[in-house]
């Protein structure tokens, strides 16, 4: 994959400095690609592209709204000139509607997607922590362009793409907004816990430690009574439905808080489990550093090299290593004689 950079570079190499002097965004995603640096307005560089988007399978943009368009880049041009090539064109809102040409970040569309308003605790809406929006995002186009690549096959045709910021978190968002458009309210904010289930949340451990304990059905429901050994709620009337349950969930979960209390905080993990009941104990991000399950790969930066979680995908046949990550325009000689 190579990647266009602007002759000060991607923004996200400047995000911060955390990683050996690189940028921690950077790292993250941009193992395994290629980097050179083009100016769009100088012509020779200009001819460059043009040669090497015509020898490519995929072009991708995410510039600002009709930058690409503007810059002899429009992706219905590009498959005229090359009608096996797939472009996707990366946007904040999509290419028509009101929105259309504004600028768009993460936060911005987690807010204008209603994300933020029923992320959180029940005082104040809160930004999921990590950057959903382009995540999601990316992960659409990546579905797409895998989708295109396989039509291709078939049929010796590319396909243009779209994909935008916003339509993925309001996908995402279908299940709030159908509650919205037909029960005539939307979740709340519950912190951490399940808006629809309950028990399905967070309680409080002795030394500071928290557990989320989740439970999906009547059968978990009478199991995770009789490994707290409190019987006494398992058939009250108040908890003996999920609805039951979750309209009455402040005494519901202290009553679970009660007896939570009454068991050895280093056993509860072993009892639960034994009871086959879903938990998790609330971590910092310091216990997914430490945490057992955490595979990690060492990915070569221009800094140095970077422990980092793994890649996802496990292969049969294979073992998992998505490249180094580059400097800038530390490709553009290889690049610029290959398509000379």
């Amino acid at each position: 994959m190579i990647k266009i950079e602007r002759a000060e570079g991607d923004f996200a190499r400047g995000y911060d400095k955390v990683v050996h002097g690189e940028s921690a965004y950077f790292v993250w995603l941009n193992r395994g690609k290629q980097s050179i640096v083009l100016d769009l307005k100088n012509r020779e560089d200009a001819a460059l592209l043009a040669r090497v988007i015509a020898a490519s399978d995929v072009f991708i943009q995410n510039l600002a709204p009709g930058a690409a368009a503007r810059a002899g880049l429009a992706s219905a041009e590009l498959r005229a000139a090359n009608p096996r090539l797939i472009t996707c064109d990366i946007s904040g809102y999509g290419d028509d509607g009101p929105y259309h040409d504004m600028k768009a970040y993460d936060l911005l569309v987690q807010c204008e997607s209603g994300l933020a308003s029923i992320t959180g605790a029940a005082a104040a809406p809160g930004r999921v922590g990590v950057s959903v929006a382009d995540i999601c995002c990316g992960m659409n186009a990546h579905a797409a362009i895998l989708e295109a690549l396989f039509v291709r096959e078939r049929t010796g045709n590319g396909n243009g793409i779209a994909v935008s910021l916003f339509d993925g978190l309001a996908d995402w968002m279908a299940v709030p907004l159908l509650h919205y458009d037909y029960a005539g309210k939307a979740p709340s904010r519950v912190g951490l816990a399940h808006p629809s289930i309950a028990p399905y949340g967070e309680f409080p451990l002795a030394g500071g430690q928290s557990i989320v304990i989740a439970v999906q059905n009547e059968r978990e429901w009478r199991a995770l009574c009789g490994a707290l050994n409190c019987e006494t709620i398992m058939d009250d009337s108040r908890f003996c439905s999920n609805v039951q349950r979750v309209a009455n969930r402040e005494l519901l979960d202290r009553e679970i808080g009660v007896a939570l209390a009454n068991l050895d905080v280093a056993k509860i993990g072993s009892t639960l489990k034994a009871a086959g009941i879903a938990f998790g104990f609330v971590n910092e991000v310091s216990g997914l550093s430490s945490h057992p399950q955490l595979r990690r790969i060492s990915v070569p930066t221009p800094s140095g090299p970077v422990d980092m979680p793994t890649l996802p995908v496990r292969w049969t046949d294979r073992s998992p290593f998505p490249g180094p990550v580059p400097a800038l325009n530390s490709h553009g000689r290889e690049i610029r004689n290959e398509f000379a």
